[in-house]
C-alpha cells in the first residue's frame, strides 16, 4: 500500500502486508512486524509513525488535544497511539482525508506552527475547499508580528484578499461581519509603515451610524467621533506597542478620522483604509477614493447586508463595483461566511440572516409580480 507520506522524511506511514494467518502485519523494518485484526471490507487501516515523542506531541498535542479534535471530525474512525506509532482505522473514505491532514500538519510543525484545534479547524476548513492551494501556505503566511502573536490569513480568501492587497492600488474587501477584512488590511497597513512603503496611516469611517448625526450627540467633538472609531484604536494597540501609537498620531503618522475630514485633500505616500464604506452615499464613496495621491494605496472595507444609511438612500459600496470594474490597479475581494473567524455561531448567524433576506427578496418580487398582474389583467 502506497502512503501519500512515502519518501518524505520526518513522518512516515508503514505498509500492511498480509501474513498466512489471516491477520495484517505492520512492516516496522527491524525484522518484528506487529499484527492487526484482519481489515473489513470498506474499512482500511493505516499506521503512522514518527521519528521521535517530540515530533508526536507536537503534531497530535502535548495532552492529545489535537488528536481528540480529528477524532471528533471523523467519529467513524479508529485510533490508537502506542509509543511513536498512530494506527488509524475507518472507512476507506476518511483515512485518505486523515492521511492528508496529517501530512499537512507534518508541513507545519515543520515551519514552527504549534497545533491546536483552532489551527486543525482551519487547515479542515482549507482542505475541504479543494483549492489548489497550499494549505500550509495559507497557514504560514506571516504578516506581522506583534506583542506574542502573529497575525495571517486563516482561510483560502483572506489569503487571496492579503494578496491583492499587495498587488494593487485600489482594494475593496467585501463580506460579513468577523471575515477579518479591515482586521487583515491594518496589519498589512502597519506592515507597510515598517517596512517604509509608505509615510503614514490613515483610518477613516463614515461617522454617521444609525441615523445619528454628529451635531445632535453630547460631548466636545472628540467625544463624539471617539465611539464611531474605536475599533480601529483597538486593531492598532493589537499591532502595535500601545505607548507609541499616541506619539505617531500626534506626529501625523498615524491618523484616525471621520470620513468628512478627507474632503479637499491629496493624500500621498500613505496606506489609507475606509472601513463600514457600506454607510457612504455614492458622493462620498467618490469623494474618498479620488483622494488618491502618488505613492499611496487605498483598501475599502464593508459589508453591503448591513447598511445603516436613511432610508432610500444609495449605499455607494453596492454600486461602485459596476462603476469601477475592469480599471487596473482595482481589485473586488469577496469573503463570505466561511471565512468568518469569530465564534462558529458567527457563521451560522451570517448564513441564516443571508437565506432570510434572499427569501424576503424573492418574496417582494412575487408579491409585485402578482400586482402587475392583477393591473392587467
Amino acid at each position: 500500500m502506497m502512503s501519500i507520506f512515502e519518501g518524505t522524511t520526518g513522518l512516515r506511514a508503514s505498509t500492511m502486508t498480509e501474513s498466512a494467518n489471516g491477520k495484517r502485519r505492520l512492516n516496522t523494518g527491524d525484522g518484528s512486524p506487529g499484527e492487526f485484526p484482519h481489515s473489513l471490507p470498506g474499512i482500511r487501516t493505516e499506521v503512522v509513525l514518527f521519528e521521535n515523542s517530540d515530533q508526536m506531541v507536537q503534531s497530535l498535542g502535548s495532552h492529545d488535544e489535537a488528536l481528540r479534535f480529528i477524532e471528533e471530525q471523523f467519529p467513524d474512525v479508529n485510533f490508537h497511539a502506542r509509543g511513536n506509532e498512530l494506527s488509524i482505522s475507518g472507512p476507506v473514505s476518511d483515512v485518505p482525508r486523515i492521511m492528508r491532514l496529517l501530512q499537512e500538519v507534518r508541513g507545519l510543525v515543520a515551519r514552527g506552527t504549534v497545533i491546536t484545534p483552532a489551527v486543525l479547524q482551519q487547515l479542515v476548513a482549507l482542505l475541504r475547499t479543494q483549492s489548489l492551494q497550499n494549505p500550509v501556505d495559507v497557514l504560514t503566511h506571516d504578516i506581522l508580528s506583534s506583542r506574542g502573536r502573529t497575525i495571517r490569513p486563516k482561510t483560502l480568501n483572506q489569503k487571496n484578499y492579503v494578496d491583492a492587497i499587495d498587488a494593487n492600488t485600489v482594494i475593496f474587501g467585501i463580506g460579513p461581519a468577523g471575515t477579518g477584512k479591515t482586521y487583515l488590511a491594518m496589519a498589512k497597513a502597519v506592515q507597510a509603515l515598517q517596512q517604509k512603503e509608505v509615510s503614514r496611516i490613515i483610518l477613516t469611517r463614515p461617522a454617521v451610524e444609525a441615523g445619528e448625526r454628529l451635531g445632535f450627540l453630547p460631548g466636545t467633538l472628540s467625544d463624539k467621533i471617539d465611539p464611531y472609531l474605536r475599533p480601529l484604536y483597538d486593531a492598532l494597540h493589537d499591532m502595535m506597542d500601545p505607548e507609541s501609537i499616541p506619539r505617531l498620531m500626534a506626529a501625523g503618522t498615524i491618523e484616525v478620522a471621520p470620513l468628512a475630514y478627507m474632503r479637499g485633500r491629496t493624500l500621498n505616500d500613505a496606506f489609507i483604509i475606509l472601513d463600514e464604506a457600506q454607510n457612504t452615499t455614492p458622493e462620498q464613496m467618490k469623494m474618498f477614493l479620488t483622494r488618491l495621491g502618488f505613492g499611496s494605496r487605498m483598501v475599502v472595507t464593508g459589508d453591503v447586508t448591513q447598511v445603516d444609511l436613511p432610508f432610500g438612500t444609495r449605499s455607494g459600496l453596492r454600486i461602485v463595483e459596476e462603476i469601477l470594474q475592469g480599471i487596473e490597479g482595482v481589485n473586488f475581494s469577496v469573503l463570505d461566511a466561511a471565512d468568518v473567524v469569530r465564534h462558529r455561531l458567527v457563521g451560522d448567524i451570517v448564513n441564516a440572516y443571508s437565506i432570510w433576506d434572499e427569501a424576503q427578496r424573492n418574496r417582494v418580487k412575487h408579491s409585485a409580480s402578482r400586482e402587475k398582474r392583477g393591473e392587467h389583467a
